[in-house]
């Protein structure tokens, strides 16, 4: 820490620059601080340091290390702690641009594996931000050692230590994290694809606050034909509505909560703070929200068990665009889904291309088959859920020939579920579409792709390598500007940022032995899981969180210049 200061005391007053002199390590009383990378000036982005405590020094009991979960869920609440005191003591009227900036990568209402905070079996490491103070571009000598020797050690030493925090909220949140793990797990076993508990809290405070409503709030309460329970290792049995494998249908009058329960089902396949609502509301890991995405670029997928015979001979077993319609786009979204490892299809009607989900006995009679190139999704569900064993939860308030297809149907009155499965089997009967069935026999085939390698050139001018992400829906690689708006359960501009370095490391690993993309995709998401999110980096920084490899792969159908090299006809 004198090193610290010393250099601190001769660079005052100096050019912005000279705060180069300060990378390295120092040492605290009972931890490290190392400067790993310092801004080129005051309005550039802040400069990246870490701390580094040894697990003795820090005191935590051995029960936090038993499993990557509760590692991940502590690094979680250290990095939320971090935030919450930085917040608290950050003072930015230090100078200039970013002087006296103090941050770190922080999540929302998901409990993510991060960077931000690295637990080993040695030691504890946490990465945050400092905007580094200065008038102008003069160094403010007096005012980093402040921040530095002063402010940041306390922070950290309530953060780091064991003794300084809340150890009640602490482990209750590593024991949220671990019983939702628990319940995610017995979904399969127990035939379901999906878990809400009862007493969740489902409605989100606003469009842009992801936290609970706090008020008007009707508590879910599953029906109880659909009620389950659920063991866990910390809460004990848990009772609430599980959704069974097959089709789910879920209707409703507007504004009663269904797609509030399909959002809940969305995020799902994430852990939750204490407190969100939805702490034990659980999806299987590969659930996918399919929607159309018009204008979206579409290389090399067989759409053909959806779309054929358009005109002009055009051949939909390896469908290329640059500007997809509705239909055409949904119908990649799934095939792209599938190709990539899913197991649930969540599919909201209002986010979908009507033409594609349905083409009801009218105007199959006004427009013969031979004439409609589109088979609908409702053709095709049941026989994807029989030949691939893929589920679908739908959400409909329009079309009730979808009754004829459904295997479970919930309604969502006033925000409460009802199963009316058997009254809706009564209605199909009572009331059949006289609609026929255009989908043929099986579903068709799921080919693997070999994207190229030369489609990622992640260089920009003079920078080799050029990844940022300009929010949670637009990744910059290289010269491309990629929208991923339309992969809906990202929730964190980390992701978007790991999906780019991802995408990175596998198109490295794809020149030296070109793959599938399935195959290619989980050498690298195994690759993370040994480890960790560092072996993406080329630099040490803590300013990612895992996505699954269902969006990485999303990203890389998602690039507008993207090559995928047509297969043989004997492959």
């Amino acid at each position: 820490m004198e090193k610290l200061r010393r250099i601190l005391g001769r660079i005052d007053g100096k050019g912005y620059k000279a705060y180069k002199d300060l990378k390295g390590t120092y040492r605290f009383p009972r931890f490290d601080l190392s400067v790993d990378h310092v801004q080129g000036d005051p309005f550039a982005s802040p400069s990246r340091l870490s701390a580094r405590i040894t697990l003795e020094n820090a005191g935590f009991p051995s029960e936090f290390f038993t499993s990557s979960t509760r590692k991940f869920a502590l690094a979680d609440f250290l990095t939320r702690r971090f935030m919450q005191l930085a917040k608290r003591s950050s003072r930015t009227s230090r100078g200039s641009g970013k002087s006296g900036l103090v941050s770190i990568h922080c999540g929302h209402q998901e409990i993510l594996p991060r960077n931000s905070v690295v637990v080993t079996s040695s030691y504890i490491e946490i990465r945050f931000l400092v905007g580094l103070p200065a008038a102008g571009r003069r160094i403010l000598g007096r005012e980093a050692l402040a921040l530095l020797c002063e402010e940041l050690p306390v922070i950290l030493r309530q953060t780091l230590f064991y003794s300084s925090l809340d150890s009640l909220a602490l482990r209750k949140h590593v024991e949220v994290a671990e019983d939702q793990e628990a319940m995610r797990r017995q979904l399969r076993e127990k035939g379901l694809v999906a878990f809400v508990a009862n007493n969740s809290v489902l409605p989100r405070a606003s469009g842009v606050d992801p936290g609970p409503m706090k008020s008007g709030v009707v508590p879910f309460v599953s029906p109880a034909s659909l009620q389950v329970e659920m063991d866990t290792p910390n809460r004990g049995k848990i009772p609430g509505m599980g959704i069974p494998k097959g089709i789910t249908l879920i209707v409703g009058g507007g504004y009663h909560g269904k797609s509030t329960l399909l959002r809940c089902l969305e995020h799902g396949i994430y852990n939750h703070i204490p407190g969100d609502g939805r702490e034990y509301a659980v999806a299987v890991p590969n659930a996918v929200k399919i929607r159309a995405e018009d204008g979206r670029s579409v290389v090399g997928v067989d759409i053909s068990p959806f779309i054929s015979n358009i005109p002009g001979n055009r051949t939909t077993s390896f469908f290329s665009t640059t500007n997809a319609s509705g239909s055409t786009s949904q119908a990649a979204n799934i095939m792209e889904a599938l190709e990539a490892g899913c197991e649930l299809l969540l599919v909201d009607e209002d986010t979908s291309a009507t033409n594609f989900m349905i083409r009801d006995q009218r105007m199959q009679h006004l427009v013969s088959k031979d004439k409609e190139p589109i088979t609908p999704f409702i053709d095709k569900v049941k026989q994807l859920y029989r030949d691939y064993g893929i589920s679908t939860v739908l959400v409909m308030g329009g079309s009730g020939d979808y009754l004829d297809v459904a295997d479970t149907v919930i309604l969502m009155d006033n925000y409460l579920p009802r199963d009316v499965t058997t009254e809706a089997r009564e209605i199909a009967k009572k009331f059949p579409t006289m609609r026929r069935s255009e989908g043929g026999e099986r579903f068709g085939v799921v080919p693997g792709r070999i994207p190229a390698a030369e489609s990622f050139d992640a260089s920009r001018g003079a920078r080799r390598c050029k990844i940022e992400a300009k929010g949670v829906d637009t990744l910059v690689y290289g010269r491309n500007i990629v929208d991923l708006s339309g992969i809906e359960q990202l929730v964190d501009v980390a992701q978007t940022r790991a999906i780019g370095y991802a995408i990175l490391k596998w198109a490295n690993m794809q020149r030296k032995q070109p793959d599938k993309l399935f195959s290619g995709l989980t050498k690298v998401m195994d690759l993370i899981d040994r480890e960790g999110l560092d072996v993406l980096l080329p630099f040490k920084a803590g300013n990612l969180a895992l996505p699954r490899l269902l969006d990485v792969a999303a990203a890389i159908n998602r690039f507008r210049n993207l090559v995928v090299n047509k297969p043989s006809p004997s492959e």
